[in-house]
C-alpha cells in the first residue's frame, strides 16, 4: 500500500525493493519470499513498518513454492518489462 516500497498482499509484505547509494556506487536489488521460514520475522519490524506483516508465495498460495519455480518465469518477465538482455556468468540452479 502507498507509500511503501515492495509487493504487498494486504498489510504484509511479499517481496522487498530496495535502492543503496554511497562513495558513487548505486546497487540495488529485491528479495522475493517464496518458501522462506516467516517465523524469524516476528522476532524484528521487517523493514521498520510497525503493525505490517510479512508473507511469502508459499503461504498466499497454500503450496511449496520453491525459488527454482519462479526464478526463470522471473527473469523472461523482468526482461520483458525492462526490454533488455540478462547475461549471466552462470546458469541458474
Amino acid at each position: 500500500p502507498p507509500p511503501y516500497t515492495g509487493v504487498w498482499m494486504g498489510d504484509s509484505k511479499l517481496c522487498a525493493i530496495g535502492v543503496h547509494c554511497g562513495s558513487h556506487i548505486t546497487s540495488h536489488g529485491l528479495a522475493l519470499n517464496c518458501c522462506t521460514d516467516l517465523s524469524w520475522f516476528e522476532h524484528i519490524v521487517p523493514c521498520g513498518l510497525e503493525g505490517k506483516g510479512v508473507t511469502s508465495l508459499s503461504r498466499e498460495l497454500g503450496q511449496h513454492i520453491a525459488v527454482s519455480h519462479v526464478l526463470q518465469p522471473f527473469l523472461d518477465s523482468f526482461q520483458e518489462v525492462f526490454e533488455c538482455t540478462l547475461v549471466s556468468s552462470e546458469e541458474p540452479a
